[in-house]
């Protein structure tokens, strides 16, 4: 397919320098090496949208299962009617599990390199 479409930027004199270094470097024309580099980008965007949604549905999963076999585990059955509950209250909360899940990693990972720097 024919390529007939384009998006322009504004560049201050040094950063035009930088990337003409870049694309020579690699070989390229400038605007074939900016055009590789935006698709990489937007593939790499996708890609973290993707993974979310995985982490998300393994959240979801994990809560599922460690909600549903407690109550196993101690010899209780569960009804047709309270796995359709847990399931629904899975579903509108993992999200928000997933994100908090993500949030504490975060500050435990920010806690660690501000000891190492201490």
């Amino acid at each position: 397919m024919a390529r007939s479409q384009s998006i322009g930027t504004k560049l201050t004199p040094d950063e035009e320098r930088q990337i003409l270094v870049a694309a020579e470097a690699d070989g390229k024309a400038p605007s074939e090496w900016a055009r590789d580099l935006l698709l990489r980008g937007a593939v790499a965007s996708n890609r973290g949208e993707t993974e979310m949604h995985l982490f998300t549905e393994l959240v979801g999963i994990q809560m599922l299962l460690m909600n549903a076999l407690d109550p196993l585990l101690r010899g209780e059955k569960m009804t047709r009617e309270q796995l359709a509950a847990l399931y629904r209250r899975v579903q509108t909360t993992k999200a928000a599990q997933a994100q908090e899940l993500l949030a504490k990693r975060a500050r435990r990972r920010a806690e660690e390199a501000r000891r190492e720097t201490e």
